[in-house]
């Protein structure tokens, strides 16, 4: 398991890179919004949604925000406001994980589908194709993201002991969240480097991001259990489904994109 799960983040890492780096702003949006998608499907299942055409209208309604998000977003004054929004979401998530862990409707998964993975897209999407370095930019959040999980795998796989949440998820531990903080420094202190940031502001910001993270994983594992699920899918050997590995990004892209506005990278 261990061995499938390093060779399909390493094809994954490759062919994000491919595409972020050197595609267009079109096909990235694209290959992103495919990505979406697939994670929409999976995440049908937590509605206890069995029938197909059941979970591909639930699809279909998020493709419809995700458009409808995108042509209200070409100014930089509505961008603003769903990154608050969104921000806002992520909070009352986390406040749903702290004090309401096993209390979980059909309606409110739904409704957290649609503000986990549509601002997610439109996050990336907008960095990706309007700000300066715009890929590299896109591309750094997922490898912070994906840093902040591998770290906290590793950590919590070896040195695990004080279950995090284990009424969410019994597996995650505060060792794993340590590791993964401290993987998110390392990236964190390269990208200040690369992208010619302050360190100072810069580094705390990607360790907030970190943090967020944790806060999608654990939302996603909220939602799972409820449906009786242990892993969203099956498409990643040794990682399970799209949702598993998006899950952290879901929740740091946002942070990220306010943090680097705040900066003057970006509106």
């Amino acid at each position: 398991m261990l061995r499938s799960r390093i060779l399909t983040a390493i094809v994954l890492g490759a062919l994000l890179v491919a595409l972020l780096r050197y595609s267009s702003p079109q096909v990235a949006g694209v290959a992103l919004g495919l990505i979406v998608l697939v994670g929409a499907w999976e995440w049908s299942a937590f509605l206890r949604l069995r029938a197909p055409p059941a979970r591909a209208a639930y699809v279909l309604v998020l493709l419809a925000l995700a458009l409808l998000g995108q042509w209200g977003l070409v100014a930089s004054g509505p961008f603003r406001l769903l990154i608050e929004l969104t921000l806002a979401w992520w909070l009352a998530a986390f406040a749903w994980v702290l004090f309401a862990p096993t209390r979980a409707s059909v309606a409110g998964a739904a409704v957290a589908g649609v503000l986990t993975l549509v601002p997610a897209w439109l996050v990336l999407v907008r960095i990706h194709s309007t700000w300066p370095r715009g890929g590299e930019w896109t591309l750094f959040i997922l490898l912070l993201a994906f840093a902040a999980d591998t770290g906290a795998f590793f950590a919590g796989r070896r040195f695990g002991r004080v279950r995090l949440a284990p009424r969410v998820s019994p597996g995650k531990t505060w060792e794993g969240v340590l590791g993964g903080m401290l993987a998110a420094l390392a990236v964190g202190w390269a990208g200040a480097r690369w992208f010619a940031q302050p360190a100072r502001a810069f580094v705390p910001l990607c360790l907030a991001a970190a943090g967020a993270s944790v806060v999608g994983d654990l939302t996603e594992s909220l939602l799972k259990r409820s449906a009786g699920l242990k892993d969203s899918g099956r498409l990643f050997p040794g990682h399970g489904g799209v949702l598993d590995r998006i899950d952290s990004v879901t929740a740091a892209a946002p942070v990220m994109a306010a943090g680097l506005m705040w900066l003057g990278v970006g509106a």
